[in-house]
């Protein structure tokens, strides 16, 4: 299993766990990770809004540089807005031969030049059908026996490009987890949206949104996510939702690779996981049991 990495820019900053489990992991289960050399942003959220052709040149961008590295034809991206902003410019520039030509006359000032070689895919595409269970299960050190865990997808990874599962139903988190011994809680959340963005600008909107994903979980010992956005939206506010509601909705919020890399015997220091804000005492303790 051989990769291009693009790691994005949350992923050097908020999301650096994610960054650091994920590259943690992967090389346990003999990935191999190459790193894009002098990556940039993908424009992820805020280029649209300037410029149509400004949020597609820069993810472009990217995918020119990954054609430029020998190696993969893959390129893994963890985080979902990123992974949303390289797909679409792969999709769309395969369609449209007008469009290629006007995002690489774009590129012609980087020297760069877009030939629709790479595939992009998902962290959690890799993981499901790279990986898979059975690779996970033959490197059990420690079960996660008696934990239950509510699978958390977002929007982003699943909608609009329904690649590897199922946006309204989704379940490729399922076999992955069930191979660490842990059981999946039951709950229909995992599709539903946590507010993005809208936690700046329309927060009130978003914690309504966190609120029912946090009571939907409870019975659960941590929800797992594969999307920056979505893992700082549920375990930022968890103190002022608890105040808000009058209710202890403390919940301990993980990355998909920080839960399976656990199970296969990676440190929390591997997998940084001092860097979460969100992970209770209880789950803790279950986790030394």
């Amino acid at each position: 299993m051989k990769y291009l990495y693009y790691p994005g820019c949350s992923l050097e900053g908020t999301a650096r766990e994610y960054n650091f489990s994920t590259q943690a992991f992967m090389q346990e289960v003999g990935a191999d990770l190459l790193e894009l050399k002098d990556w940039t942003c993908c424009g992820a959220s805020a280029a649209e809004a300037i410029s149509p052709l400004l949020s597609l040149a820069l993810p472009a961008c990217v995918l020119a540089m990954a054609e430029a590295m020998d190696g993969a034809e893959d390129i893994l991206v963890p985080c979902s807005a990123c992974y949303l902003n390289l797909k679409k410019v792969e999709d769309k520039s395969r369609e449209d031969p007008e469009l290629l030509e006007k995002i690489n006359t774009v590129l012609k000032e980087e020297n760069l030049n877009l030939r629709g070689r790479m595939r992009v895919r998902h962290l959690l595409d890799v993981l499901s059908r790279d990986v898979g269970p059975e690779k996970i299960f033959a490197r059990l050190k420690k079960p996660l026996v008696g934990l239950s865990i509510a699978p958390y997808y977002g929007c982003q990874a699943l909608r609009p490009y329904a690649v590897f599962d199922d946006p309204e139903t989704p379940t490729s988190m399922e076999p992955i987890i069930n191979a660490t011994g842990a059981t999946i809680h039951d709950w229909d959340m995992g599709g539903k949206c946590c507010g993005a963005a809208h936690m700046t600008t329309k927060q009130d909107v978003a914690l309504e949104l966190v609120v029912e994903i946090l009571k939907e979980a409870k019975g659960a010992d941590a929800i797992v996510t594969v999307c920056p956005m979505c893992q700082m939206n549920l375990e930022a506010y968890q103190k002022k939702i608890n105040g808000m509601v009058n209710e202890d909705l403390s919940m301990t919020i993980l990355y998909l690779p920080q839960l399976l890399g656990l199970a296969i015997g990676l440190s929390e220091q591997d997998l940084h996981l001092k860097d979460n804000l969100a992970v209770t005492d209880d789950f803790r303790k279950k986790l030394q049991q």
